[in-house]
């Protein structure tokens, strides 16, 4: 889909068209702390709290866990190449993008200047002064303007006096104030025409405009062109509403810069590349390739629709980003483009779970502090809890979550919650409660559905039914959100006369998607193979309870399977089991996403076993506080299912002999997850997190008394 996979790079350069280097992903070599709990390993470190991690000052050492793409970056920038950096939200792609400008070769900025041409006013001239030059130029020249003007009106005004006192000697030699008339009358018509727009006009209309102006010193510029509209990236033209008459604005006064002029010799950022429009990704294109780009008017009911300007620089280097659905919404040739000259950047979203990772999260929070500056400083329990939710944010064993958008956002909560209790420093409970406060808007929505679909009695987690199975699920969250949200899946079935002369249907109501509906093609192979009902002879009705917006995905497949041969045989399934997993044809259970997120659903709602596929046993993640309430089993077979699902009794055993081949030695392969050793506490812990909570001793200073003057005091001097 893209050029660069997780674990390597690829590049392409203009001049070495089709060939490709690989740079190996050299971090994943390290050893992953999957034995070591966090409590642990924090307890081994140096630091007391954050207060002690030093933060790195330049942006691109704070950008975490995309090595690969930081050293890109950096070549990138000393060759101004252009880069992509596709990923999910909340991976680093903005700071990474603006710490770009750190690396860009030093070179001079420049001022861009708008003059008046006087052969055709509706194409201004541009011209490009060394950087601080442009203001002078410009700020001289509205200085000889004023001086101009200032001229001019003492001239008048030298002028009506010497009118006016003419007036009063010809009015005292004529004895005739008619003479005076007229002269208040001459002084009248003068000062109208000193006011007339065009006197004025003439001063000010070849006073120059600064469109880009840099002071000497300053560093590239990043320019955040994120969600603009064509006008202000492209640049644009004001509409003039008085265009005669001495009323109007010269057209170089009108020209207003774009994103991509004040981006010269820097960065431009331009995040979800695919909502720009088309029509302004040609023209970003152009300006790519000529590096330089005429300002005109943006809409052609405007007055600035006749106004083109004469080429204006934009030698910038272009860090567009977005989604994986970004790409979609590209304009080719734009794309390639950036392939040809450029780089394109898949950003990870995990890492490996080693000591050099782990002290990575460690300075993260610590850098999340400072840039907050609203709340303490984490103790090192603290840090490691939050270490521990990075883990189960990644989903899968030996990982952490890149996601550190939202992780932040439960260190900011946390730090409000010892902020209202006025503590110094964060501590671990502050982290437990804040992981409540901070719910996801999915989790709570998951909670009330769990809630309303338990009240209603529309599943349960008592007693045996035939024909009916807790299942699970989990609300997508789409791009936006780091974690899923697990919620129970009842399914009933039922077991009726065929409907046509052919019968042998499986009907599946409950809005499902495309691939929820090739899962239940997928379980017919099986049942048809094992069960001992002959299934031409009966329509079999499924319902998914409560899923009004919808079901999609083969998560369920082990779900209907178990249901369906429930109702065939009439075999009562327990209603404190769940399960989740996807099946093939061949009667395997397959690996499935967000099985944390399921579980923990399955805990809160009471039920007592949770069945998951085997190979998902290294990514349950759950909090050991659900290990006490319910057992977790993985499972390899639908044989294992049965055996854990149905309630005993001989058509069980039936088919428990039937899937005995699908079983290895036709033997159980089902697995209980033990519950994950809990760190104790101790005395020396809790010592350590008393002294951070103490406060700091106060220093006084002691104020020494002046001595009292000796003999007289002398008089204070006039100033």
């Amino acid at each position: 889909m893209t050029d660069v996979a997780d674990d390597y790079i690829y590049k392409t350069d203009e001049k070495e068209e089709g060939k490709t280097t690989v740079q190996e992903n050299t971090d994943e070599n390290d050893a992953v702390l999957t034995d070591v709990p966090v409590e642990e390993w924090v307890k081994n470190q140096q630091f007391k709290s954050t207060k002690d991690v030093d933060v790195p000052e330049k942006m691109s050492d704070r950008v975490i866990g995309q090595d690969r793409a930081v050293e890109v970056m950096k070549k990138a920038a000393a060759q101004k190449r252009h880069m992509m950096l596709i990923g999910e939200p909340g991976t680093g792609k903005s700071m990474l993008a603006n710490s770009m400008v750190e690396h860009l070769p030093k070179g001079e900025m420049q001022d861009i200047v708008a003059y008046s041409n006087p052969e055709d006013e509706n194409e201004p001239r541009v011209r490009v002064f060394p950087a601080g030059k442009g203001k002078a130029v410009v700020q001289q020249q509205k200085m000889i303007a004023a001086q101009s003007r200032s001229n001019k009106s003492s001239t008048y005004m030298y002028a009506c006096a010497a009118i006016v006192i003419l007036g009063l000697i010809g009015a005292l030699f004529t004895g005739s104030y008619y003479v005076l008339f007229i002269a208040m009358f001459a002084v009248m018509i003068i000062l109208i025409f000193a006011r007339n727009p065009m006197m004025t006009r003439n001063d000010t209309s070849y006073v120059p405009k600064l469109l880009v102006g840099h002071d000497v010193g300053d560093m590239p510029p990043f320019v955040d062109a994120t969600g603009t509209h064509s006008g202000a990236l492209l640049g644009d033209v004001r509409h003039d509403p008085y265009q005669s008459g001495g009323l109007e604005t010269p057209a170089h006064q009108r020209l207003e810069a774009g994103d991509i002029h004040r981006a010269n010799k820097g960065v431009l950022y331009i995040d979800e590349i695919n909502t720009l429009r088309i029509e302004s990704q040609q023209s970003l294109l152009t300006a790519m390739q000529e590096h330089k780009m005429a300002i005109t008017g943006q809409s052609e009911r405007s007055s600035g629709a006749l106004v083109k300007s004469e080429p204006v620089p934009c030698d910038f280097v272009l860090v567009c980003a977005g989604n994986l659905d970004a790409m979609k919404g590209m304009h080719p040739a734009l794309r390639s483009r950036i392939r040809g000259y450029g780089y394109e950047i898949y950003m990870r979203s995990t890492m490996p779970d080693t000591d050099q990772h782990r002290n990575d999260v460690v300075r993260f929070v610590a850098q999340e502090v400072k840039k907050d500056k609203k709340i303490p400083h984490f103790d090192r329990f603290a840090v490691g809890e939050i270490i521990k939710e990075a883990q189960r944010r990644a989903g899968r064993k030996g990982k952490l979550t890149l996601r550190f958008r939202e992780l932040g956002g439960l260190i900011r909560v946390a730090g409000d919650l010892a902020v209202a209790r006025s503590a110094p420093y964060v501590t671990r409970d502050d982290v437990l409660a804040a992981m409540i406060n901070a719910r996801s808007l999915e989790q709570q929505i998951a909670d009330r559905q769990i809630e309303s679909t338990k009240s209603y009695q529309l599943f349960s987690t008592e007693g045996a039914l035939v024909g009916q199975v807790n299942g699970l699920a989990a609300l997508d969250p789409g791009t936006g959100m780091a974690e899923y949200s697990g919620i129970m899946l009842p399914i009933v079935a039922e077991v009726t006369s065929p409907h046509a002369e052919k019968g042998g249907k499986i009907i599946a109501t409950g809005k499902l998607g495309e691939i929820a509906k090739e899962a239940v093609e997928n379980i017919s192979a099986v049942l048809k193979k094992y069960s001992a009902v002959d299934l031409s002879t009966v329509d079999v009705h499924l319902e998914y309870i409560g899923t009004y917006d919808g079901v999609e995905g083969d998560s369920a497949s082990i779900t209907m399977t178990a249901v369906i041969l429930s109702a065939l045989e009439g075999i009562p399934i327990r209603q404190d089991v769940a399960m989740t997993g996807s099946l093939n044809v061949r009667g395997k259970v397959l690996p499935v996403g967000a099985v944390t997120a399921k579980l923990e659903a399955a805990a809160s709602a009471g039920i007592k076993l949770a069945l998951v596929p085997a190979d998902n046993g290294k990514d349950v993640m759950v909090r050991n506080k659900y290990y006490d309430t319910m057992d977790i089993y993985t499972v390899s077979t639908i044989r294992d299912v049965i055996e854990y699902a149905f309630v005993d009794c001989p058509k069980k055993q039936e088919y428990l002999d039937r899937f005995l081949p699908l079983n290895p030695d036709g033997k159980s392969t089902a697995v209980k997850l033990q519950r994950p050793p809990e760190y104790e506490y101790t005395e020396e812990d809790l010592k350590v997190e008393q002294e951070l909570e103490e406060p700091e001793p106060e220093i006084v200073v002691e104020v020494m008394e002046e001595p009292e003057p000796v003999g007289p005091v002398p008089a204070p001097m006039a100033e």
